[in-house]
């Protein structure tokens, strides 16, 4: 019997998130690498900066995922609170970590800047975490159990996960098959989309309508059949697209564009 893909949920963490004033970038990243890696990406929340919504998140989701990803809330500014939110969630002290300090002090030397009390919070870490690497900007994200922590700059967090992402014990890859059509819409495919997806249950089979800004008559619906098994994928591709035909649409592989 085949094993089931590991899973996993991303905490996205901030008040700017959802005042609107911070656009989330990570989420689109994070579900693509998770999902080269075999662990499907199965609940995202965005959190407020509120410790005891933090503290209740963490604890729900890592009994109920076999891996929790958060990003955002390790700077070292007063409300950055992730690292103290996630020790709490533990249980553990938030407490200096020696091998982050000696490699942060010796980074903020070689550059002529003040290792202060501020950045001092960045290798600040819970008791017992292991320092995810940061190639960007030397401040780390860690592990604690099945919690990965990581910054909420795109450029930083990406780094991260690419370094943490050899550590990370995936399953069968996600394979996606994208069939598009125009001029079709999601009323006129829909009972004959259900029989695809009866037919393949073990497929995630959606349907995504479009439509190109300023131009009429240029939607209509991009179909994708995602799953671990490629045989599965490529035939209910198939299916898809004869019955775009049927329906007198001329499907096309891939994303619109």
């Amino acid at each position: 019997m085949t094993k089931p893909n590991p899973t996993a949920c991303l905490l996205i963490i901030g008040n700017e998130v959802l005042s609107g004033r911070t656009r989330d970038a990570n989420l689109q990243f994070l579900a693509t690498r998770l999902g080269e890696i075999g662990i499907p990406l199965r609940e995202v929340r965005v959190i407020p900066d509120v410790p005891a919504e933090i503290i209740e998140a963490v604890n729900a989701t890592r009994k109920k995922y076999d891996h929790v990803f958060t990003t955002g809330g390790i700077g070292p500014t007063h409300d950055d609170i992730t690292g103290e939110c996630i020790s709490a969630a533990f249980g553990v002290p938030w407490e200096a970590h020696p091998p982050t300090v000696a490699v942060m002090a010796e980074y903020y030397a070689g550059r002529g800047t003040e290792f202060n009390a501020a950045r001092m919070r960045m290798a600040t870490l819970p008791r017992g975490a292991t320092p995810i690497a940061n190639a960007v900007s030397i401040a780390p994200g860690y592990t604690i159990e099945n919690v990965h922590v990581m910054a909420g700059v795109p450029r930083i967090m990406q780094a991260m996960f690419e370094a943490l992402a050899p550590s990370l014990q995936g399953g069968n890859p996600i394979l996606s098959h994208t069939v598009h059509a125009r001029g079709i819409f999601e009323g006129q495919i829909a009972e004959g989309l259900s029989a695809v997806q009866a037919r393949f249950p073990a497929l995630d089979i959606g349907s995504y309508p479009f439509q190109q800004v300023d131009v009429p008559g240029s939607g209509g619906v991009a179909l994708v059949a995602k799953g671990t098994d490629a045989a599965a994928v490529a035939a209910a591709a198939g299916e898809i697209s004869a019955l775009l035909r049927e329906l007198g649409a001329a499907p096309v592989e891939g994303e619109p564009t």
